[in-house]
């Protein structure tokens, strides 16, 4: 399995277009991941506390986690940019978002690469054509991947999820994780496939995701829950997929973990698909 690949399926995510078009004056964004794409103008990018960033020429801006920010217009004539929200699908201390950097900043460049992705995702976003829903998902599957790809290159991405990934014994119980989450697993377990004890499995597992193997395990339950209720599975059944055996344990989780119950949820989840819909006309 590639090893982020296995991590990236669990990490689906949905935008919802908030500003495009011409920016004059300042816009504030906040609360979810932020997508930002300038095609022409020129703006600041601004985080309390943080310096400034000046976009002067075709850019990307991805701010994964939430960050509030605000763009400003600079110079006499408008800037022209897209801009969407970008909400993930699992809870925040998930490996794969605690792994990007705060922000990511590309400029546009003849070469293409995440660039071209994010002009042509856009451009998708807009066009009525057929396939479109399947082509905005598959071409942001290939987005991240190259933020991934981008991050790793540069050394920006933070260093614990990378060192669980490359573990070779963290790596096995990862991906046993990934391929078996309704599995009931122990510590002893994990702990016997990473060949470790139990007390040094559990603070190695600890210092190198970031969070407990049980919290691990829940956010996972939680993101195959999310994706098997996409697909209109019953609550119950979703339950026993992802290892609870009652339907009424899996709507503790979700209403511990995002505050809703799952249809509550699946509610919320079509209904910002409808909102994205109309931003698009």
């Amino acid at each position: 399995m590639d090893n982020l690949s296995g991590i990236l399926n669990q990490h689906t995510f949905a935008t919802t277009i908030n500003h495009s078009g011409q920016l004059s004056g300042i816009k504030h964004f906040g609360q979810h991941g932020q997508l930002h794409l300038l095609e022409s103008g020129t703006v600041r990018l601004n985080r309390p506390g943080q310096r400034e960033i000046l976009m002067d020429r075709p850019s990307v801006v991805l701010l994964p986690k939430g960050a509030s920010h605000y763009l400003e217009s600079v110079g006499d004539k408008p800037a022209r940019l897209i801009s969407a929200s970008v909400t993930f699908t699992i809870a925040s201390s998930s490996l794969l978002i605690n792994a990007l950097p705060d922000i990511v900043y590309l400029q546009v460049s003849p070469e293409c690469s995440l660039s071209c992705t994010v002009q042509w995702l856009f451009n998708e976003v807009f066009e009525q054509r057929f396939g479109k829903d399947i082509m905005i998902n598959k071409l942001g599957e290939i987005f991240m991947l190259q933020v991934l790809r981008h991050a790793t290159e540069q050394g920006s991405l933070h260093q614990g999820a990378i060192a669980a990934l490359n573990h070779p014994q963290m790596r096995k119980v990862i991906e046993v994780i990934h391929n078996q989450p309704g599995h009931h697993w122990t510590l002893n377990e994990l702990a016997s496939i990473a060949a470790m004890s139990r007390s040094k499995f559990a603070e190695s597992f600890k210092t190198l995701v970031g969070q407990t193997p049980n919290d691990y395990i829940t956010d996972l339950r939680l993101a195959v829950a999310q994706q098997l209720l996409r697909h209109n599975k019953p609550v119950n059944f979703v339950a026993g997929e992802v290892g609870y055996e009652h339907g009424s344990a899996l709507v503790r989780i979700f209403k511990k973990k995002l505050g809703v119950s799952p249809r509550q949820w699946l509610q919320q989840s079509r209904g910002n698909q409808v909102s994205a819909a109309g931003a698009m006309v």
